[in-house]
């Protein structure tokens, strides 16, 4: 029995800890909204983030402008939490699909997030995207700590392990 015990320690000591990082988005009137939260009980260091729309079944881009590639209504991107922890604030432009940011880090169960527009380039209603529409899309984590990334399905959500604890 001391031996198995020793064994477990031994590799509780040698197994990589991950920190869970809950991604979402939310559709919303007029703004659309995105976040990561970090779910984990430590503190993360500084990583980018990448969301890449291009391979999604809607062929989702982002519409910051009232000319170019979206329709109607349109929203630049904006911070809407965690704003001091960004490091680089993307210029996102109409129509484009892939939106890269860096953050400093992430604490314990702090949230980061921000809004912008998404349409869709193929449906009927292209304001209104539904979350089956991201399917394909990926998103990706990449740090001091590690990587993770994970490609979407019918919802537009994921848990990403990223290495960090």
């Amino acid at each position: 029995m001391k031996l198995y015990v020793q064994a477990l320690a031994l590799c509780a000591a040698t197994t990589p800890a991950f920190a869970d990082v809950e991604f979402g988005f939310v559709e919303g009137a007029p703004k659309d909204r995105f976040f990561f939260t970090n779910t984990s009980s430590c503190d993360l260091d500084a990583f980018a983030i990448e969301i890449d729309l291009s391979q999604s079944i809607g062929r989702l881009i982002f519409d910051v402008s009232n000319v170019g590639a979206g329709v109607e209504v349109f929203q630049p991107f904006q911070v809407v939490s965690a704003v001091s922890r960004v490091v680089v604030e993307p210029d996102v432009k109409d129509g484009q699909s892939v939106i890269a940011i860096s953050l400093d880090g992430l604490g314990a169960g702090e949230r980061f997030g921000f809004s912008i527009d998404v349409d869709d380039t193929i449906g009927a209603r292209e304001i209104t995207v539904a979350g089956s529409e991201f399917a394909g899309s990926q998103v990706k984590l990449d740090g001091i700590d590690g990587r993770a990334s994970v490609t979407l399905g019918n919802k537009p959500e994921a848990i990403l392990d990223f290495n960090g604890c």
